[in-house]
């Protein structure tokens, strides 16, 4: 079974997005949403969808695929999920809406499951220096292409923000 790890450290990135935040809800929790906005996307299959459970496939560009299982779903707010290959090692993703001066902003934090077994002064410099910037980059093109689609209401390019090491 997979593991979940201690999650000691966190990724987080947020951006003001373009619309209500009652369309952006709308629109991300969609089933399947993530093909019309996520720029490393292949493609994004729903494996169950409804009230009680949550859970969707993600193939990147690459051909890594990823489960998705949501495990906290709160309307019009947000929700948390666990991703990673399955029965691998999984890493906690918490994704918020908020809303302050009616503007929109959205924000997702990753708590990576990566060098999480390792004391953090073995694991601080790759941590700082490859990992920390990886997902930031990431995490700020799949906000960018959450808010070019909530914007423009046409579908992302593929790496429309760039090529990815990891996903592209």
């Amino acid at each position: 079974m997979e593991s979940h790890g201690n999650y000691n450290q966190s990724i987080s990135v947020n951006i003001d997005i373009y619309c209500s935040k009652n369309k952006l809800w709308k629109f991300i929790s969609s089933p399947g949403y993530l093909n019309f906005c996520h720029p490393f996307c292949k493609h994004n299959k729903v494996i169950q969808w409804d009230n009680n459970k949550h859970c969707d496939e993600l193939v990147y560009l690459n051909g890594i695929k990823y489960i998705r299982n949501f495990y906290k779903w709160e309307e019009k707010k947000g929700y948390s999920l666990f991703i990673g290959a399955e029965n691998k090692q999984q890493s906690k993703v918490v994704w918020e809406i908020n809303s302050k001066k009616n503007k929109t902003f959205l924000s997702i934090t990753v708590y990576p499951h990566f060098l999480n077994d390792y004391p953090k002064l073995i694991s601080f410099i790759p941590y700082k220096f490859l990992i920390r910037p990886k997902l930031t980059s990431y995490l700020n093109s799949v906000i960018g292409g959450i808010n070019s689609y909530m914007v423009n209401k046409i579908p992302v390019e593929r790496n429309m923000f760039g090529k990815h090491s990891w996903f592209s």
